[in-house]
C-alpha cells in the first residue's frame, strides 16, 4: 500500500512511499529496543546535550522543514517557521530542566533512607496527527529522549515527508540509531504494534474516536497511555472586557493553522449586554483572512489539509443552519483546485446545535449570546470536551474565579489558549488524559520508584 503526500492548495500527490512490511517493522522496533538499553543508562548531560544539538538543526535548516510542513499540510509559511522555532524551543527547555524536574526526592519513612527515583519505561510509541507535524512530535520526543526513554513514531499518513524529516534530524543531530524510530505504516498495522512488548507505553494526539481505539489497545495490554484529543473550546467575552482586544484575538484563534488545532476557540460566548459590539468587530476581525496559496507571504490562512476535511466540515456548517443558525460570513466551499475553506461565521447558536456541540476542525466560529455571566458558564461547561477555554473580563480577580469554574485542563484570563513548554497540558472529560510539556510532561512515561532502605 502506497503512502501519499498530497498538496491540499493544489490537490496533487507530491510524492508515494511504500509502507513498511511487517519485517521491516519488527527490524526497526528490535533496534529501538536494543538502543534503549544502552540510551537509558546515559548521562543527563549527555542526553541534554543531544537535544540542544537536535535544537541546533532544526534552527539551521528552519526554512527548508517549514517548507516541507506548508507544502504538506498548507500550513501558511510564518506559522510554519513558527512551529520550527517552538521544535527548538521545546528541546532546548528540557535540556536545561530535564534533570530538576527527574531528580531523586527524599522522603521522610520509617527507613534508614527513603526516596521515590524517575526512571525511564522503554520504548514509546506515539501516534501522532498532521496539524501540527513537527510541534506534536517534539512536545513528546523532547521529554521522553531526556527521560531515557527511545521513541517510535507513527505519524498521521498523509504527512510522511515530515515523518522522515523528524527522524533524519535526530539521526543528524548525534543520536544513535533507534533513539526516534519512524515507522512508514497506516493506522491498520498500529494494534500489532502497540501489543509488541518491545513497546512500553503510548501516547496519542488526534481525534476522540482514535483516542478510544488506541486507549483500549493500550489498556488492554496494561500498558501506560496518554490522550490528548479533540476539543470544542470556549471563550467566554463578559461585559467589561476590551471588546476590540478580545475580538481581534477571537478572529487570530480561530483562524491559526486555518482553524485546526485542537486548543483553537471554537464556542464564542459573549453575554448579551456586549453582543452586538462584539460581533460586529469580530466579523469585521473573521472577514481580513487573506486565503490563498500558503507559500506565499500575504497569505494568511491557507486550505484545510484534506478533501474530505472539508467535506465534513461544510456539512456540520449546513447542519447547524438547517437547526436554526444565521450564516454572517462564508459557509460557501470556494471553486478551484485545493482545499480551501472560507472564514465563516455563525450567529444564533444555542447549545445542542450541531457546531455547538461537535468538534470543527477548520475556520468556523460559532457566536452564542448568554444572557450573564452564570449562563455563560453554564454553557461553557455543557460540552462532552474538555481541553482549554478563555475568559475575557477587565477584572483579573473576576476572571481568575470564573476560570476556576470552567472545566477544562487550562483556562486562559484574557489571552488565547496555546501550549506553552513551562505550562502543562492536556485535557479532561472526552479530550482525553494525563499531560504533556512541563514537569508533569517528562514525568508520565517514567517508572516513580519508591525506594527504602534499612540496617
Amino acid at each position: 500500500m502506497a503512502i501519499e503526500s498530497i498538496n491540499p492548495a493544489t490537490g496533487e500527490c507530491i510524492r508515494q512511499f511504500e509502507e513498511a512490511s511487517e519485517t521491516e517493522i519488527d527490524q526497526r522496533l528490535e533496534i529501538g529496543w536494543k538502543t534503549y538499553s544502552d540510551w537509558k543508562e546515559r548521562s543527563f548531560e549527555y542526553r541534554a546535550e543531544k537535544l540542544l544539538q537536535v535544537a541546533r538543526v532544526l534552527k539551521k535548516d528552519r526554512e527548508r522543514l517549514a517548507g516541507i510542513i506548508t507544502s504538506e499540510m498548507g500550513k501558511v509559511l510564518v506559522e510554519a517557521r513558527a512551529e520550527i522555532d517552538k521544535c527548538a524551543l521545546v528541546c532546548e527547555f528540557y535540556a536545561e530542566n530535564g534533570e530538576t524536574f527527574l531528580a531523586r526526592r527524599n522522603e521522610p519513612s520509617d527507613a534508614k533512607e527513603s526516596y521515590v527515583a524517575y526512571e525511564p519505561l522503554g520504548p514509546v510509541l506515539a501516534v501522532m496527527p498532521w496539524n501540527f507535524p513537527f510541534w506534536q512530535v517534539f512536545r513528546f520526543a523532547a521529554p521522553a529522549l531526556m527521560a531515557g526513554n527511545t521513541a517510535v513514531l507513527k505519524h498521521a499518513s498523509n504527512v510522511p515527508q515530515a515523518a522522515l524529516a523528524i527522524e533524519e534530524i535526530f539521526l543528524e543531530s548525534g543520536l544513535p540509531e533507534g533513539a526516534f524510530t519512524t515507522l512508514m505504516i497506516s493506522s491498520a498495522p498500529v494494534e500489532k504494534v502497540i501489543r509488541d512488548p518491545r513497546i512500553r507505553a503510548v501516547t496519542l494526539t488526534g481525534s476522540e474516536a482514535a483516542g478510544r481505539k488506541v486507549a483500549a489497545v493500550a489498556g488492554s495490554t496494561l500498558k501506560k497511555s496518554v490522550m490528548e484529543l479533540g476539543g470544542s473550546d470556549p471563550f467566554i467575552v463578559l461585559e467589561d472586557a476590551d471588546i476590540e482586544r478580545a475580538a481581534q484575538t477571537a478572529a487570530f484563534s480561530r483562524l491559526l493553522n486555518a482553524g485546526q488545532t485542537c486548543i483553537a476557540a471554537k464556542r464564542f460566548i459573549v453575554v448579551e449586554a456586549v453582543a452586538d459590539v462584539f460581533k460586529k468587530t469580530f466579523k469585521s476581525n473573521l472577514s481580513q483572512a487573506v486565503t490563498g496559496n500558503p507559500h506565499h507571504e500575504k497569505s494568511t490562512m491557507g486550505p484545510l489539509a484534506r478533501e474530505d476535511l472539508r467535506e465534513e466540515l461544510h456539512q456540520q456548517v449546513q447542519a447547524t443552519l438547517e437547526e436554526g443558525a444565521t450564516l454572517e460570513l462564508g459557509g460557501e466551499i470556494p471553486d478551484g483546485p485545493g482545499f480551501f475553506y472560507p472564514a465563516t461565521l455563525l450567529t444564533g447558536v444555542q447549545p445542542g446545535m450541531t457546531a455547538a456541540t461537535q468538534e470543527t476542525f477548520g475556520p468556523v466560529a460559532v457566536l452564542m449570546v448568554a444572557k450573564d455571566e452564570n449562563e455563560a458558564i453554564r454553557w461553557a461547561n455543557q460540552s462532552a470536551y474538555g481541553l482549554g477555554g478563555a475568559v475575557w473580563t477587565g477584572d483579573l480577580e473576576r476572571g481568575k474565579r470564573v476560570a476556576r469554574c470552567i472545566e477544562t485542563g487550562s483556562v486562559f484570563v484574557n489571552g488565547f489558549t496555546k501550549s506553552d513548554s513551562r505550562l502543562p497540558f492536556g485535557g479532561i472529560k472526552n479530550s482525553g488524559y494525563g499531560r504533556e510539556l512541563s514537569y508533569e510532561g517528562i514525568r508520565e512515561f517514567t517508572n516513580v520508584k519508591t525506594v527504602w532502605a534499612a540496617l
